[in-house]
């Protein structure tokens, strides 16, 4: 059955047992909005612990999916079943909260620890009554990301990075008093993980997910996880053009073939425009924010070839192809070389580019499907394996993509490297 029908489901048995079950957080939100949600929260007030697994128990397989905040979950269902409780921060790390759970709490009390007035919001999925206790309804309808309360609010310092991330999806404005408490709270102890994830989620759901590094200079919090991109804003003309650049890229970004990558490359392609030692500081911002091996790869390639789209355009065919062939992923290359002359030339500009840059990548592919030396070509001619292997198989590949068939690109390979001389 759709996730819709489980909901109601679950509410009319609920509701049989005496209690009620509320839609809550998130997918209040987007429903309000009219967009789809993965995400699906119930709370269920008025039945103790028991009562509520023997109802869940009715409907599939009960499992804790976290036992430290009470949320249960159905087996083989992408859904959390939650009663209201009241959270305190017990220790520096995300997990370390003091939880009672109480389902008998007023909607105030249970709301009161959510971070924004728009993920505060309840729906009774029965009767689609709207529980607005902190005016989160028209907090969305303004666009405005307010914190629900002051006491709480400071929790969870990750709520900074959701502020802004938040601010740059919804095209929304941070609530003064929430960038004045924002200001206020310590992020240092936040894993970078988390930071990233935030970071990830502006980077692929924003419109301008340049927003996201704006709110964050509003709220001085780009000092610890994002002290590069805070150096590169003293250069005002360089940081707006790479913002744009960032921005453009964003309406590109569902054509890459690796769209996360190719946004946090767009992110950071500014830094070597601006600092002689850019392309460094770009690897130390991304390091800040992950270890993952594939992006550190990619985005260090990407920025290397930056600026030769350009030059590739009108280069010879061999040298394109040579250009193309040193990138790690030449489709999206094109894309960001697009991206970035949207922003210094406008959008005309952009299209030609990007016409040309694709002739030269069919050329290239093309080029790649014909065949070529390969190792075993060597090793079949006599030469042994070992270091010398990688720079004749590079040489023989530059004369593949100068035109050279294959046969006489070998047998140039072999007399260039010819073991006598």
């Amino acid at each position: 059955m759709p996730v819709e029908e489980l909901v109601l489901e679950i509410a009319r048995r609920v509701g049989a047992a005496g209690g009620r079950a509320l839609l809550v957080g998130g997918c209040v939100r987007d429903r309000l909005l009219g967009v789809a949600s993965k995400d699906v929260d119930l709370e269920i007030y008025g039945i103790p612990a028991a009562t509520l697994r023997a109802v869940l128990a009715q409907v599939g397989e009960v499992y804790d999916k976290g036992a430290a905040f009470s949320v249960l979950g159905l087996r083989h269902w992408d859904i959390d079943i939650a009663m209201p409780r009241r959270e305190s921060r017990s220790g520096l790390r995300h997990t370390d909260f003091d939880v009672t759970a109480d389902p008998y709490l007023s909607y105030e009390d249970a709301s009161r620890r959510r971070d924004f007035t728009i993920n505060a919001m309840m729906l009774d999925p029965l009767t689609d009554e709207l529980i607005d206790c902190w005016h989160g309804r028209e907090d969305l309808i303004r666009r405005v990301i307010r914190h629900v309360a002051d006491d709480t609010f400071g929790d969870d310092p990750l709520r900074v990075f959701r502020a802004a991330q938040f601010a740059a999806r919804f095209e929304a404005r941070i609530a003064p008093e929430t960038v004045a408490i924002s200001r206020s709270m310590d992020v240092r102890y936040l894993s970078r993980e988390r930071v990233f994830d935030e970071l990830g989620k502006a980077l692929m759901k924003a419109r301008r997910p340049s927003a996201f590094l704006s709110a964050l200079r509003d709220m001085a919090q780009l000092n610890v996880f994002f002290p590069e991109m805070e150096a590169f804003m003293a250069f005002d003309g360089a940081f707006d053009r790479a913002m744009r650049a960032l921005d453009a890229a964003a309406a590109r970004r569902d054509q890459a073939i690796e769209p996360l990558n190719f946004m946090l490359a767009a992110l950071l392609q500014g830094l070597p425009d601006a600092f002689g030692d850019g392309e460094a500081m770009a690897d130390r911002q991304l390091r800040r924010l992950t270890n993952n091996v594939r992006a550190l790869k990619y985005v260090k390639n990407m920025l290397a070839l930056r600026a030769r789209p350009a030059e590739l355009a009108g280069a010879a065919l061999p040298q394109s192809r040579m250009l193309l062939d040193g990138s790690v992923c030449p489709h999206d290359l094109i894309l960001l070389a697009a991206a970035r002359e949207e922003s210094g030339r406008g959008a005309e500009a952009a299209r030609a580019l990007a016409a040309r840059l694709e002739e030269r990548a069919r050329d290239f592919e093309a080029r790649l499907a014909e065949p070529m030396v390969t190792g075993q070509d060597l090793l079949d001619a006599g030469r042994r394996p070992g270091a010398r292997m990688k720079p004749m198989l590079d040489f023989a590949r530059r004369l593949h993509f100068e035109g050279v068939d294959r046969e006489e690109a070998l047998a140039r390979t072999l007399e260039e490297f010819a073991e006598n001389r």
